[in-house]
């Protein structure tokens, strides 16, 4: 290589790195590029852990993002409404997020009342809303449901509604399965929930990238599996679509391996700039010493 085009690369206007992103991004997108998922041990345990559970089980789905991280997060929670309704469990919904019974109403109308029309509100699934409190919310309803939670998120009261009656608190749930994009969410649930009840409950979350590193070391005692970002979300949704949906699954059941796509490429543009900025620094350390 010339020393002219090292020195021209070394100096290559910054205007065409983010053309190359932006092409390594769109492509993807308008082509509709899907790679194949192979699931780890980590998205294989969420779904495992599942699996354990028996038809009638009753099981937590605190959903705790908002839509600034519906993108990495959406689709874990789609797959786990999924599941469970094709498991046909008792979920229980709610937030420490403000807008996080948004999110909860989103999934139910995506995948329970259109896919599952014969699941009952109040007998089947429950949506119990928001409560300010962050992590004081868990500390309380860990012993006392009704402590918080008198009514669902409509203004009924649980007394009234079939799969609450028999409620006292968190403990009587059989598995909990959190989305969480940060604080309140799932370090909240493992340090003054499952932590706090070591022997009565066990525990799933899916969580954001940037989140994940914080939450390993709570697997495999307090965690009983991760889901870390759209990439831990893609492999988790490969695993439902493939022992329950039959056929080509829908849109919104493959959101997580679509969205893969272009960050794949969009990583590996990442890594060979990376290298081949090292590469052009060491060819111009070495034309210096000549």
């Amino acid at each position: 290589m010339g020393i002219a085009v090292i020195e021209k690369l070394a100096n290559l206007d910054r205007r065409w790195i983010f053309l190359l992103m932006f092409l390594a991004v769109s492509i993807p997108i308008l082509l509709e590029l899907e790679f194949p998922e192979k699931p780890t041990k980590l998205a294989r345990d969420v779904f495992d852990e599942i699996e354990k559970l028996q038809p009638g089980d009753k099981v937590l789905l605190a959903f705790d993002y908002d839509p600034a991280s519906e993108g990495e997060l959406g689709p874990m929670a789609t797959s786990f409404i999924l599941h469970c309704a094709n498991k046909k469990l008792k979920m229980y919904f709610l937030s420490l997020f403000p807008v996080g019974p948004q999110m909860v109403e989103d999934g139910i109308t995506k995948v329970i009342l259109t896919d599952f029309p014969d699941l009952v509100y109040g007998e089947d699934y429950v949506n119990l809303g928001y409560k300010p409190g962050y992590e004081g919310v868990i500390k309380v309803i860990m012993t006392d449901l009704r402590e918080l939670y008198t009514t669902d998120a409509w203004g009924q009261n649980i007394d009234q509604i079939p799969m609450c009656q028999d409620v006292e608190s968190i403990q009587d749930m059989k598995l909990i399965l959190n989305v969480s994009a940060g604080y309140p969410g799932s370090k909240e649930w493992v340090q003054y929930g499952v932590t706090a009840y070591p022997d009565k409950i066990a525990m799933v979350a899916g969580v954001t990238g940037v989140q994940a590193p914080y939450m390993y070391p709570y697997v495999p005692k307090q965690l009983k599996g991760l889901l870390g970002a759209i990439k831990g979300a893609a492999e988790y949704e490969t695993l439902v679509n493939e022992k329950y949906v039959k056929g080509e699954p829908k849109p919104e059941y493959r959101e997580g391996v679509r969205r893969m796509g272009p960050q794949l490429v969009a990583h590996l543009l990442m890594i060979f700039l990376i290298l081949a900025g090292n590469i052009l620094y060491f060819l111009q350390k070495r034309i210096q010493r000549l």
